[in-house]
């Protein structure tokens, strides 16, 4: 008979895992390089009094979670070193089925935790309530926020200008934002100032944040609402001094009135669509696009095979 091949030992392939695994280390390592190079600044990085406060919030709430995962993760290895197979000093107790003290331990902890985590959310959930003014000698600036498909348009009713994926405002003054969509419902975000909210069709939503210092910020969609839904960002760009008062008289001498039909065309389907300004704005366009007197985009759609219909590019 003739005798078949045998495999070799599983001994015999650990070498070339091991060396797989090290083939790989590189790879990881560069991701992880690459990871850290990114220039976003996130939730974590905060630069306003409502960001402060949601930063604190996730840390607290981590620290306390950490309270139960820490014990638990050192009581299964702790578990599992003593009762090991060359342990005898180890007891096996296999009739035991009830401690008091036990169940006193295991219920006590995690319900205290909850108690706990619960208090630091109810408490953050009222103070941190979006549509809640904030606490400041200078009196809200005022923008209105509309989300089109893939773009945002700011509205400054009191200054009567308007910006498109780029919105300017004055440091260490709090901003009162009225957030409606124009098309299907996303979130308005800028991470380092806090507090992500959604823009609905036919609806009005409330926000207040702040910028506590001069500098660019980076805002961005967090809902998925289409093909364009990727490039959906814009800049934050906090002013100090004068500096917003002087922006604003520019934007004022330079670009178009965004009126009725303009709008209309803007809230046209496109994508990459460049920041650019309007020097001035019909009166109540807010209004009649959250009332829906100016009819609302068609939203993302589908052709007939089932695959989105690719949006126009804008340079």
């Amino acid at each position: 008979m003739k005798r078949q091949h045998q495999p070799r030992q599983s001994c015999a392939r650990i070498p070339q895992r091991v060396l797989a695994v090290r083939r790989t280390l590189p790879g990881l390592f560069g991701l992880s390089l690459a990871l850290a190079g990114c220039n976003k600044p996130f939730v974590l990085d905060p630069e306003g009094a409502v960001g402060r406060a949601e930063n604190m919030i996730i840390v607290d709430t981590t620290i306390i979670m950490l309270a139960i995962v820490v014990p638990t993760i050192i009581g299964l290895l702790a578990f599992a070193w003593w009762f090991r197979a060359s342990n005898t000093r180890a007891t096996y107790l296999p009739e035991w089925t009830f401690s008091g003290r036990v169940e006193v331990l295991d219920w006590t902890i995690p319900l205290l935790t909850i108690m706990l985590l619960g208090s630091v959310a109810w408490i953050g959930s009222h103070d941190l309530d979006p549509a809640k003014p904030l606490d400041s000698r200078t009196p809200p600036l005022e923008v209105q926020v509309i989300s089109l498909d893939w773009k945002w348009l700011f509205i400054y009713p009191h200054q009567g200008i308007a910006t498109v994926n780029q919105l300017f405002i004055p440091s260490a003054t709090p901003i009162h934002f009225s957030l409606t969509s124009a098309s299907v419902l996303n979130a308005f975000f800028i991470p380092q100032l806090g507090t992500m909210i959604y823009t609905m069709n036919g609806m009005t939503t409330q926000l207040f944040l702040v910028a506590d210092r001069p500098g660019v910020f980076y805002g961005l969609s967090s809902h998925f609402s289409g093909d364009g839904f990727s490039d959906m960002h814009f800049e934050v760009h906090a002013l100090g001094g004068d500096q917003f008062e002087k922006w604003v008289e520019d934007t004022r001498n330079a670009g178009s009135t965004l009126d009725s039909n303009a709008y209309i065309h803007l809230s046209n389907q496109s994508s990459n669509v460049a920041p650019h300004s309007y020097g001035g704005v019909a009166p109540g366009l807010f209004e009649k696009i959250v009332s829906q007197k100016l009819p609302p985009g068609p939203g993302p759609r589908a052709d007939r095979a089932g695959a989105s219909v690719s949006p126009r590019t804008e340079n």
